[in-house]
């Protein structure tokens, strides 16, 4: 699969001398036209990717669909393809290690217009996590907005805005052809 990029970040300023971990984890990218299934957290005013980390063991496509169902209620996942890999550095705030080095596996797949009911995590709940199909340009540009004007934002609202622009790239190149 594709590396789409490195990121690093602002607080990781080199890797010398760092306890490091690594969180293997999926997003799913599921589009119809130019709208794509994401997931609207209340928390940090942004949009994201459905996905998470993967349980020890598991195998990455059953990892991407289990996070999908449980995050979102997708129905009849297929015709799942590989989009690349974004990895990314950032600080870890737990005792055990200094940082963290996540690798998200990122897949395009369809899926049914109607959503079931999700089976999100508490702290997903607690942090206004809502599954929802978006204009990938409108999502764009609210992430982008959430990143200059927000002291709400999470750390990975970087990775997201740049898996969406790739998209919306590739949406544009189809377009041209």
């Amino acid at each position: 699969m594709q590396n789409l990029k490195i990121h690093y970040h602002p607080e990781v300023e080199n890797l010398d001398n760092k306890s490091i971990f690594t969180r293997l984890a999926t997003r799913s990218i599921a589009m119809q036209e130019s709208n794509i299934l994401l997931l609207y957290t209340e928390r940090y005013q942004d949009y994201s990717l459905p996905g998470g980390g993967l349980d020890l063991g598991e195998d990455i496509i059953e990892g991407m669909k289990r996070e999908l169902i449980e995050e979102t209620g997708a129905q009849d996942i297929r015709n799942i393809k590989p989009f690349g890999i974004y990895e990314e550095y950032r600080p870890w705030y737990k005792p055990d290690f200094d940082v963290q080095h996540m690798i998200s596996y990122c897949y395009t797949c369809e899926i049914n217009t109607a959503l079931g009911a999700s089976n999100m995590e508490q702290y997903e709940i607690k942090n206004g996590m809502k599954a929802k199909w978006v204009n990938i340009y409108e999502a764009i540009d609210h992430n982008k907005k959430t990143m200059l004007n927000s002291d709400k934002k999470g750390m990975s609202i970087e990775r997201e805005t740049f898996l969406l622009e790739l998209l919306a790239e590739s949406i544009a190149r189809k377009l041209e052809v």
